[in-house]
């Protein structure tokens, strides 16, 4: 036993530099990369909570799972701050407007989780009053299956986000093929 109160923890894993050329003193590598990296580590979530899965976003903030340790530490509910919307539960064609404009006033670049069976197509309600998905109305970057969701999944989503915010391309948002997506949706 050793006399240090905390111990070395050889399970974290740190976060690898992007490829690039090292010297001493210096590196090089690619603006894209270095960008995702920062990126990809320090993402703001908008929870957009409706339903029973809001319960299960509020465990997955909880000190159990600590969506923190992934560099979401700040949850802002000023869409015109956050660049993840979280959809979770589910979504009146009534409630649909009022997401489209949330979605909307995000920043660009943006993403979309939607999590859970009511999110992702509707679940169990396919009444005429449910959306059925929310990729109606905006574009989904991750789907997170389940009804609820158990929050070991949301973070398996989390990190599938995480994944594409380190690889995209700075000049994506402004490729022709996204304005195309955008445009399907009546967006500019």
């Amino acid at each position: 036993m050793s006399d240090r109160p905390v111990q070395y923890n050889p399970k974290v894993k740190m976060v690898e530099a992007p490829p690039g050329f090292m010297g001493e003193g210096f590196m090089a590598t690619n603006f894209d990369k270095v960008i995702g990296l920062a990126r990809k580590n320090s993402i703001w979530p908008l929870p957009f909570a409706t339903s029973c899965c809001g319960i299960e976003f509020m465990a997955l903030m909880a000190s159990h799972y600590d969506l923190a340790r992934f560099g979401s530490e700040r949850v802002g509910f000023s869409p015109r701050q956050c660049d993840l919307l979280m959809v979770m539960g589910t979504i009146s064609k009534k409630m649909g407007p009022v997401l489209r404009q949330v979605y909307l006033q995000m920043a660009e670049p943006r993403w979309v989780l939607s999590m859970g069976a009511c999110a992702s197509s509707g679940g169990i309600f396919d009444t005429y009053s449910v959306l059925q998905g929310i990729d109606q109305i905006i574009p989904v970057d991750v789907y997170v299956p389940g009804c609820p969701p158990r929050p070991e999944a949301v973070l398996d989503g989390f990190m599938k986000i995480q994944d594409l915010v380190g690889k995209e391309s700075l000049r994506r948002r402004t490729s022709e093929k996204y304005k195309e997506l955008l445009a399907g949706y009546g967006i500019q």
